[in-house]
């Protein structure tokens, strides 16, 4: 069985500028870098920005993204601190939980989150979003 996710690699088309937004923006905390690439810390999430000449130069259209979870107490200095910086966002929220929706300098979609699996599940079983939803644990309100 997997044991949970390993890491993310992102590719970058400046490792400096891409190492200074996960650095000073998003507050990661950088382990390492070099000329083509570098290794920071989401919390325990292991993140490496990878140099690459065929990295997007706009957002993909499709809805993957990365999220990133942030405590609720912070979430409103988040959101100030982001709109400050003039970091674009690529949607507003309309699910449960606090989030801000933004993109790296890359276009890579990223998410700030308040809430997890638990909290996700239990407002999907008092208000379901799809019809036919099957849930397959139980979780406390």
């Amino acid at each position: 069985m997997i044991q949970g996710l390993n890491h993310i690699t992102l590719a970058v088309s400046d490792v400096e500028t891409a190492f200074t937004f996960y650095r000073e923006v998003l507050g990661c905390q950088p382990l390492a870098r070099w000329q083509r690439g570098a290794y920071l810390l989401a919390g325990d999430l292991w993140l490496c920005l990878s140099l690459d000449q065929a990295t997007r130069s706009t957002p993909l259209l499709e809805y993957t993204h990365v999220a990133f979870t942030v405590e609720p107490e912070d979430f409103a200095a988040w959101r100030s601190r982001l709109t400050a910086a003039q970091i674009p966002q690529w949607k507003d929220n309309t699910s449960e939980g606090n989030s801000l929706y933004i993109l790296d300098p890359d276009g890579h979609k990223l998410e700030l989150h308040v809430g997890d699996w638990r909290s996700r599940l239990a407002a999907a079983k008092a208000a379901p979003f799809a019809g036919g939803m099957e849930f397959f644990v139980e979780v406390a309100h």
